[in-house]
C-alpha cells in the first residue's frame, strides 16, 4: 500500500508518500480499500503543527471505500460493504488501511463513495453545528462565515432545509454566486463591506442569535458585534489564524453572550451518536435537499499540490483525493 506521512511539521513539502506493508486487521478492525479520501482544512493544521501530534504520523481524517477483510470479532460488517468514516486514528491519505469499526458507518447503495468521502467531516460538522451546538429553529436568521467553502456549501443548503434565513460571508466576489447557489439568502464580501453593519441592517438592528465561524481571527470582532443579546458565538475553525485571548468583561459580558468551541469528538464519540448523525446526513443527500458538487479531484501523488491549493484558497468546494 501507499500512504502519506510526515516526519516533521511544516509546509506542504513535509508530506511524503511511502510504500508500507499492511498487517492483517486487529480483532475489532476491518481492512478498507480506499476509493476516495476527504480533503479538509484541518489537515493543514495537523501538518503545520498548529494542532500538535506525535511524529511520525499519517495524515487525513476521512475516507470512503470497500471492506476487503475483517477482524475476528467484527460482527456488523462484511467483506464488500461500502463504508465511510472520519476521525481518529488519522491516516486516511493512503490506498488501503485498517480501521476500527466503532468509527465506521455504512454508506447507502444510492450514494457514491466519492460523495461520501466529502461528507464525513464537512457533513457531520454541519450536523452537529445545526442540530446540537446551537439547534436552530424555523424562521431564525443565522450567520455563517466562509459560505463558499466545503462546509459552507453543505451548511447553506442544510440550514435552508430547516427553514432558516441564512446570511453568508465570503472573501471575494467570485465566491458570491457560489454561496447563493448553495442556499444563502444574503451574501456579503467581508473584504469589501463591513459584514457586521450589513448583518445588523438585514436584521433591523436586532442582530443574529448565532454566528458559526470557521474563519477565526479576522472575523471574531465583527461576529461579536452582530450577535443579538444572549447570542451564541460558535467558533469551530482557524482559517485566518487562531483566536487571541478574549477579554470576557469587554467582549462577552455586555450582551450576555455565549462562546463555544465545539469539535466532532464532543458530539460523535459513541456509535449511537455517529449512527444518528450519519442517518440524518445521508437522508439529506438522498432526498436532494443537500446536493454535493465535487470541485476537484487529486491523485495521491498530488498531495503537496492539494495542500498548497487548500492554503491558497483555490479550492472552492468539496475536494477529494482518489488514491488508485
Amino acid at each position: 500500500m501507499k500512504a502519506v506521512e510526515i516526519n516533521k511539521t511544516g509546509g506542504p513539502e513535509v508530506l511524503e508518500i511511502k510504500n508500507i506493508i499492511l498487517d492483517k486487521p486487529n480483532h475489532d478492525e476491518v481492512t478498507i480499500e480506499q476509493k476516495a479520501i476527504g480533503l479538509n482544512y484541518i489537515d493543514t493544521y495537523h501538518r503545520s503543527g498548529l494542532y500538535p501530534l506525535d511524529l511520525p504520523i499519517g495524515l487525513g481524517l476521512e475516507g470512503a471505500g470497500v471492506i476487503t477483510d475483517i477482524g475476528k470479532n467484527v460482527k456488523d460488517y462484511k467483506v464488500g460493504d461500502k463504508i465511510s468514516y472520519a476521525g481518529i486514528p488519522l491516516g486516511s491519505y493512503c490506498t488501503h488501511r485498517n480501521y476500527p469499526t466503532k468509527n465506521l458507518v455504512k454508506v447507502p447503495e444510492e450514494i457514491d463513495l466519492e460523495i461520501a468521502a466529502t461528507l464525513m467531516t464537512k457533513g457531520l460538522t454541519t450536523f452537529y453545528l445545526l442540530h446540537k451546538t446551537y439547534p436552530v429553529k424555523s424562521g431564525e436568521t443565522i450567520l455563517f462565515h466562509a459560505a463558499a467553502g466545503g462546509v459552507g456549501q453543505i451548511f447553506g443548503q442544510w440550514a435552508k432545509s430547516l427553514d432558516c434565513t441564512v446570511i453568508g460571508t465570503v472573501g471575494s466576489d467570485e465566491k458570491l454566486n457560489i454561496a447563493k447557489e448553495n442556499g444563502y439568502d444574503h451574501v456579503i464580501n467581508y473584504n469589501k463591506e463591513n459584514f457586521a453593519k450589513k448583518v445588523l441592517e438585514i436584521t433591523d438592528g436586532k442582530g443574529v442569535p448565532v454566528v458559526y465561524d470557521g474563519v477565526g481571527k479576522d472575523t471574531l470582532d465583527g461576529s461579536i458585534e452582530c450577535l443579538a443579546v444572549r447570542g451564541m458565538m460558535v467558533s469551530f475553525g482557524n482559517a485566518s489564524g487562531p483566536l487571541s485571548d478574549i477579554n470576557v468583561p469587554k467582549v462577552i459580558q455586555p450582551k450576555g453572550l455565549y462562546l463555544v468551541r465545539p469539535s466532532m469528538q464532543q458530539y460523535l464519540s459513541t456509535k449511537e451518536e455517529l449512527n444518528e448523525a450519519s442517518k440524518i446526513m445521508f437522508e439529506k443527500i438522498s432526498s436532494g435537499k443537500v446536493k454535493i458538487k465535487i470541485f476537484k479531484k487529486y491523485k495521491l501523488e498530488e498531495i503537496i499540490k492539494a495542500h498548497k491549493d487548500l492554503e491558497g484558497r483555490k479550492i472552492l468546494g468539496p475536494a477529494v483525493i482518489v488514491p488508485n
